[in-house]
């Protein structure tokens, strides 16, 4: 099981260091978006997509099929991205690596945060993390690789250098 962890934690490190922006404003939000939306429609799934620079909603939509739950875990992983400054997913496995939980370690409520893949921070080139890009809806591990597909092909990177490899029996 760690190796795995280990393995995905490079990946996804790797990911946090070649998915930045040069810059980012309330178009290029909107695109992202719009996007994702694609993206799991092809799917024929369903999610929440939010895109906010912290404070700042620039995108949210809900597709049909979607319910005020998928709202609130999109509230949730986003709050653990701000804190963290890393994937809500790279966040989890560091904590699942550590055998903890956001409570232990931070004293966070999980009424407030929650370390499940799907929260992406946006980060410009050379500076700080200035927001996420959230989805909740699929399993988090997909979650987390919808949104990694997008960017990648939205910064002309190729996909299967960052994709998460398929993983057959997990427990997340």
């Amino acid at each position: 099981m760690n190796s795995f962890i280990d393995t995905d934690l490079a990946l996804l490190a790797l990911q946090e260091e070649q998915l930045q922006f040069d810059t980012f404003n309330a178009d290029t939000a909107w695109q992202l978006g719009m996007r994702l939306k694609e993206a799991v429609e092809v799917r024929g799934k369903a999610v929440a997509i939010d895109i906010q620079l912290f404070g700042h909603p620039l995108f949210f939509y809900a597709m049909p099929g979607t319910t005020p739950d998928n709202i609130d875990w999109i509230r949730r992983k986003r709050n653990v991205v701000e804190r963290f400054h890393r994937s809500s997913y790279a966040v989890r496995l560091s904590l699942k690596k550590k055998q903890t939980t956001l409570t232990d370690q931070a004293g966070l409520p999980l009424r407030d945060n929650a370390a499940a893949g799907g929260g992406f921070p946006i980060r410009l080139r050379g500076s700080a993390c200035i927001g996420a890009i959230t989805i909740s809806g699929v399993p988090m591990r997909e979650d987390h690789g919808i949104i990694v597909e997008v960017l990648a092909t939205w910064l002309n990177l190729p996909i299967a250098e960052l994709a998460l490899p398929p993983v057959d029996d997990m427990d997340d």
